[in-house]
């Protein structure tokens, strides 16, 4: 059974902390993003090498390997919106629909061994990618179609939340 999609406009952990994880990602500081990153990635090993990786607890619910897959394609989604933000001024992202991305990319039946080297390297990536961008660039712009801007710090605080609250989604 397919889940029902998330349409919510998660552009407001921006400003509270989140009521399901507790995230408080304004209080991010930006070199702390990349840090935040790398534990990240690492703690989805072991929860992508669980024996009920696949097994979702209800069906409104992604499996931990669909929540892996998604914070796999995340990590790479913002590396490549960050890149566009650093060459290009205030570039329009692609629209990524997630939960299409889920289906059509089949998240559910991927090799979760797979998925855990995957996300482990594209979680290199975009942390290396956030520590290199140099202060005097933190200000630069991109927005979504949907009229939502960021800088490059608020892109980073904006992101990080993602994958944290989807590993507090996996931790039971």
């Amino acid at each position: 059974m397919p889940i029902t999609p998330d349409t919510k406009d998660w552009t407001w952990v921006l400003e509270r902390p989140c009521t399901e994880c507790g995230f408080s990602s304004a209080d991010v500081v930006y070199d702390d993003v990349p840090d935040l990153v790398r534990r990240n990635a690492a703690a989805w090993a072991p929860v992508l090498a669980r024996a009920d990786v696949s097994v979702r607890p209800d069906e409104n619910t992604w499996s931990a390997l669909e929540y892996g897959a998604h914070v796999r394609d995340v990590f790479r989604i913002f590396n490549t919106r960050l890149g566009l933000m650093l060459r290009e001024d205030d570039p329009l992202f692609a629209n990524w629909d997630q939960d299409a991305t889920a289906a059509a990319e089949r998240y559910n039946e991927q090799d979760p061994a797979t998925v855990a080297t995957e996300l482990a390297a594209a979680g290199v990536s975009v942390a290396d990618a956030f520590a290199a961008v140099p202060r005097v660039d933190r200000g630069r712009t991109g927005r979504r179609s949907d009229g939502a801007r960021f800088t490059v710090t608020t892109l980073a605080q904006y992101f990080i939340h993602d994958p944290v609250h989807h590993l507090h989604d996996v931790a039971g």
